[in-house]
């Protein structure tokens, strides 16, 4: 541990600062779904935080860009993304990203934007927006979710039929909008390393919801996104989200899956590259298994083994330390996992 402290304040002197943090968002109302909406007052106040504290906000595409060419990005860089189409983002939201000249996302679902329904927001809609800045990107033709692959067909199958799916929702996208970015955003943000290879043989960039800021070396596979809807809306957690940096962590190829039978799972190992922190204020917890006991294996490689089994449904374990060289910033890294129920079956979405 000595040489990782004596490591860190080397690494202070020659780190060059990039971390972006992608916020994601659905409804823009206090009408909807708690669990997706924010209320209009409280995004506002979202958006004049971010004026107020020098954020810089890009659009997704200059984001990706950098990824691909491996160029930095100015420091406090952040993307707006929007999942579903929904119709208040063009009612309430976009006339508060107006105010602010904030570029955004919208992540859409092109089979329900052909059903007409008076919640979302239609194809001439979308078509406007689009002339006016706004990105419109891929949540797949259905909001359906990649991992869960109906009885009696193969993987191989599934994703093949998926790749047609993808593909034409992608053609359904650039002829009704003009835009064809390749960016998927994975629905309920389920998938697999299997998934993640699909993804990228089919050319694609995927966005997922597991929290983290994101920086040169992360997986342009599940790029994070940090939820600020209900109930993390609260300007704390805002702050706190914005004021992250990126953890450059890869796990152990046997710690590599996300969907497990419940029990299956028992441990997950990491492999840290990056020494701007202390080792003893590194934190992880696990949904409603809470703080976890982090056991090193040298400098470089720490073990959960979990203080209970891993509970059924969408399980996130969220690893966080101080930043040495940016007092106030936090490393954040999030390692997602879909537990399937003790009968095997799929949890409800």
């Amino acid at each position: 541990m000595k040489y990782r402290l004596l490591a860190a304040l080397c690494y202070c002197l020659h780190m060059t600062s990039f971390a972006t943090v992608i916020l994601q968002y659905h409804h823009v109302s206090d009408k909807t779904p708690a669990s997706t909406s924010i209320s209009p007052e409280q995004f506002s106040l979202h958006m004049q935080y971010l004026k107020d504290h020098d954020f810089k906000v890009i659009p997704l595409s200059t984001l990706t860009n950098s990824l691909k060419q491996q160029k930095t990005l100015p420091n406090k860089s952040v993307v707006i993304t929007f999942d579903d189409a929904y119709l208040d983002i063009l009612t309430n939201g976009k006339p508060i990203l107006d105010k602010y000249d904030f570029p955004f996302s919208i992540f859409v679902n092109p089979s329900i934007v052909e059903r007409n329904s008076a919640s979302y927001l239609s194809w001439q809609q979308l078509k406007e927006m689009a002339d006016d800045g706004v990105i419109i990107a891929n949540h797949g033709m259905e909001h359906d979710s990649l991992a869960r692959i109906p009885a009696g067909i193969t993987q191989q199958a599934w994703l093949e039929q998926n790749t047609a799916s993808l593909l034409s929702a992608e053609k359904l996208i650039e002829e009704k909008t003009g835009q064809s970015w390749r960016y998927f955003a994975y629905p309920y943000g389920e998938y697999t390393p299997e998934i993640q290879q699909w993804i990228q043989a089919n050319n694609f960039t995927a966005f997922s919801q597991q929290s983290g800021a994101v920086g040169l070396d992360t997986d342009t596979t599940s790029i994070p996104r940090f939820p600020a809807s209900q109930p993390y809306d609260q300007i704390s957690s805002l702050r706190d989200k914005l004021n992250s940096l990126p953890f450059n962590i890869t796990l152990a190829e046997e710690s590599q899956g996300t969907l497990f039978n419940k029990g299956q799972s028992t441990s997950v190992t990491f492999n840290v590259e990056v020494d701007d922190f202390n080792p003893a204020q590194l934190h992880c917890y696990i949904s409603d298994l809470g703080l976890q006991k982090i056991e090193w294996q040298g400098d470089e490689v720490f073990t959960i083994n979990y203080s209970a089994p891993l509970p059924s449904g969408r399980v996130r374990c969220n690893c966080t330390a101080p930043s040495l060289s940016e007092p106030g910033r936090y490393y954040w890294f999030s390692k997602p996992w879909f537990i399937l129920k003790e009968n095997g079956q799929w949890y409800p979405l």
